[in-house]
């Protein structure tokens, strides 16, 4: 949601990511393989940007930056030349080849959100695999991301919006959504709330900074 610095629940799916990138470096290394992570996100890359970046992976494949394999398999090969036998992908649901579609795990009739995203850490494991003979394995993080016990964080930014909502109603602001403006909660009305998506900026400082310590953006 564009008109939110973050919702609550963000800090918390992103913690889960970054736990399980932390997990699977273990296997990786020892056994020699890539694993590739797929994170939800829908159409935008927010989770496996920062938790790719956190958690310490060397490729991250985001909706906003669609992908060249070739890039992909270069940077593996470079690691793989300099002694790293090992490599961690992180692939947002709605990542993309360029030129290619988002990959569509099923369609609902009759549902607001009509198609379910998934399946792209099966493709992009295969071809890595099968481009540089490394053994590669997928992990796809599901729901898994959307449970557990909230962050501290969570849990405060969960509490001043309620607090918010209440006042709101006390002021009679009707038609309008609480709003994380850092450090401030504000309020918004519900057109501007859900106008448009907030997606990753492909030319702002954490992309910038993400490829700046080498990290593999893909495109």
């Amino acid at each position: 949601m564009s008109a939110t610095d973050q919702t609550f629940g963000f800090d918390t799916a992103l913690n889960t990511a970054t736990e399980a990138i932390d997990k699977l470096h273990t296997t990786a290394e020892s056994h020699h393989r890539v694993m590739v992570l797929e994170v939800m996100g829908r159409y935008a890359g927010w989770i496996a940007l920062e938790a790719g970046l956190a958690g310490g992976a060397d490729v991250i494949l985001i909706p906003e930056i669609p992908y060249s394999m070739d890039k992909i398999i270069a940077k593996i090969n470079d690691r793989r030349d300099h002694g790293k036998l090992f490599s961690i992908v992180v692939a947002a649901e709605g990542a993309k080849p360029i030129g290619g579609e988002m990959v569509v795990g099923r369609r609902l009739e009759d549902n607001f959100e009509s198609i379910r995203l998934g399946g792209i850490g099966n493709i992009v494991a295969k071809q890595i695999e099968e481009e540089t003979g490394m053994e590669s394995r997928v992990t796809v993080l599901g729901h898994l991301q959307r449970g557990g016990t909230p962050t501290a964080f969570d849990r405060i930014l969960a509490t001043r919006y309620g607090a918010g909502a209440v006042n709101l109603v006390m002021e009679g602001g009707f038609g309008k959504m609480v709003c994380l403006r850092t450090p401030n909660i504000e309020s918004v009305p519900l057109g501007e709330a859900v106008g448009e998506l907030r997606m990753v900026p492909v030319d702002g400082d954490i992309v910038r900074i993400t490829r700046q310590i080498g990290i593999c953006l893909g495109g």
